[in-house]
């Protein structure tokens, strides 16, 4: 069955605009943004209409690491659709179990346990309610400007731009400028749940921190008996040439959450990882956080096959070697 070009132009963007979005489609028209993706294929896109090819730049934050509709990811959805569905996301899981042990191999430090999730925001929420119920406090400390999704708590500690039109924020949030030292000090206390970054900042710029930054930080959480969070939704799965961001800086978080990039770009799946002190918190009521499409069954394989292209011999080294050429290309822009 063909999807793709079955419609031209001017009545894609017409039923976008009547039945998704008018504010969008009037953006993109008014910026001579007319492309609608067609055809995908490895690093490259081409339009619906016309068949212009592109090269793939934006990667969805990530979501694209492997590049469109990778073959091993594609062979690894038809192998489990023809054993697999969603699954019970009560009962012990056999797959989960499998895909939360790979994840626990490739993690930095002691990350062992995993909870799995659908999107972004839903995941940081996560961490953060996993930070608060652990430690019985209620302040998280975030980077002002920074983006940790749309969702509730996720929202609460990510930029205002996306948050303030809907009304005060929740109590126990606090910004500070990202990689200041000084002002990250003054804000986390005894009363501190949790200190969250985006290990580089998507939204803020990509700024690259100082080398002390993040251990200042672990230093001062340790202190104050606060959590540290690392949002890897973004800089994780070898985007910065290391399999996590984090690992350039030396620093093992207590809760680091991964997402986009773990899809494969074809079936979605985030993981909030954490360390083992931390999963008492669930003993409790081990039924406390649902998330019926989370870890799903049918989308491990996809996980796996991810998660084995990206720790493959050579893989992280090549993400190097294409960073460098590229920093090049750029400085020589200047």
């Amino acid at each position: 069955m063909k999807f793709i070009g079955q419609d031209d132009k001017e009545t894609i963007f017409s039923r976008f605009r009547s039945h998704v979005s008018s504010g969008k489609a009037d953006f993109f028209k008014a910026v001579g943004i007319d492309f609608v993706f067609g055809k995908r294929e490895g690093p490259f896109v081409w339009d619906a209409t016309s068949g212009k090819r592109l090269i793939n730049c934006h990667c969805n934050g990530g979501v694209f690491n492997l590049g469109h509709r990778h073959p091993r990811i594609i062979s690894a959805l038809k192998e489990s659709l023809a054993e697999l569905d969603i699954g019970n996301h009560h009962l012990v899981s056999e797959m989960r179990a499998a895909l939360g042990a790979r994840i626990a191999a490739l993690t930095p430090g002691d990350l062992s346990y995993t909870v799995f999730g659908v999107g972004g925001g839903e995941a940081i929420d996560l961490a953060i309610k996993l930070a608060r119920g652990y430690t019985g406090r209620l302040n998280v400390v975030s980077a002002g400007g920074g983006y940790h999704g749309h969702t509730g708590l996720a929202l609460a500690a990510g930029d205002g731009r996306y948050r303030d039109p809907f009304g005060p924020n929740p109590p126990g949030f606090r910004q500070v400028p990202f990689d200041d030292k000084e002002a990250l000090s003054a804000a986390v206390d005894r009363d501190t749940a949790a200190v969250i970054f985006e290990t580089i900042p998507a939204t803020y710029g990509m700024p690259v921190p100082q080398p002390d930054f993040f251990q200042h930080a672990r230093r001062l959480c340790d202190q104050a008996g606060a959590l540290l969070i690392i949002d890897e939704v973004q800089t994780g799965l070898g985007r910065t040439g290391r399999m996590w961001g984090i690992e350039h800086f030396g620093v093992v978080p207590d809760i680091m959450v991964m997402g986009k990039g773990l899809s494969g770009g074809i079936y979605p799946m985030t993981a909030t990882c954490f360390r083992p002190a931390l999963e008492s918190f669930f003993q409790q009521n081990p039924f406390i956080h649902i998330s019926t499409f989370g870890g799903a069954e049918v989308g491990v394989p996809v996980a796996m096959a991810v998660l084995e292209e990206t720790a493959r011999p050579g893989f992280l080294q090549h993400v190097r070697q294409l960073s460098r050429r590229f920093r090049s290309g750029f400085e020589s822009l200047k």
